[in-house]
């Protein structure tokens, strides 16, 4: 699904995601994208920052609160802070205008990569990784807590297993971003608002963390329980 109020660009958005093998709807306004996610839910949604009536980032604040539907944010602001606020609201990827239509395919098809199981290379592709009462299933893709399936967007997925598959290892942020992301440049205050978020959704005190741990004057480690 693409939303932008740009007619012309969701037209020419559309025709290279078609064209890359994908089935495309464009909408034009946040509303009637909610209305249609919920008769339908896409696979992803890339969504505009600025639209009519609801805003880009309220329409993904409320399909991050019902659907794990990974979101590619489109926008033409690109500053620092308006890209870690797409992140915390739970943008998988940012894509900043004027861009090119052929590299938002790209990430696209990268997204859905990761959000279908196949965005870290050396993870087993079926499996489940388990510490205490939580498990991430690699072949469904989901991660719980007990019963409960925590909601992670595919960004925080990734660091999530990488870190479980390497713990009590610490690494920098710059690390984190090659090593997950296959950034090798980037804002590494995205690796702290998705370390932030994941303790919110795994951490039975976000202030007072467990498993995702800080180690000060390096970045994270992922801290097993005690067998």
């Amino acid at each position: 699904m693409v939303v932008d109020d740009d007619l012309t660009l969701t037209d020419v958005v559309g025709r290279y995601l078609i064209r890359d093998g994908h089935q495309v709807e464009c909408l034009h306004d946040g509303y009637a994208a909610l209305r249609r996610v919920e008769q339908e839910a896409p696979d992803l949604v890339v969504l505009d920052l600025m639209l009519p009536g609801i805003d880009g980032l309220e329409v993904c604040r409320r399909l991050r609160e019902r659907w794990p539907i990974p979101v590619v944010m489109l926008t033409a602001l690109g500053e620092e802070t308006d890209r870690i606020l797409g992140f915390e609201t739970g943008a998988d990827d940012y894509v900043t205008k004027p861009f090119s239509p052929r590299e938002l395919a790209l990430r696209v098809r990268s997204v859905l990569r990761r959000a279908r199981g196949g965005g870290l290379s050396g993870t087993p592709s079926l499996g489940v990784m388990a510490d205490g009462d939580l498990a991430v299933d690699l072949g469904a893709h989901e991660a719980s807590l007990g019963a409960t399936l925590v909601p992670l967007t595919s960004r925080e997925y990734d660091l999530l297993v990488f870190l479980m598959g390497h713990p009590r290892q610490a690494f920098t942020r710059e690390q984190l971003l090659e090593q997950v992301w296959n950034w090798s440049f980037g804002d590494t205050s995205t690796v702290t608002v998705h370390v932030r978020r994941l303790r919110e959704k795994l951490e039975a005190d976000p202030t007072l963390p467990q498993r995702i741990v800080t180690v000060w004057g390096v970045g994270y480690r992922y801290e097993p329980e005690a067998a």
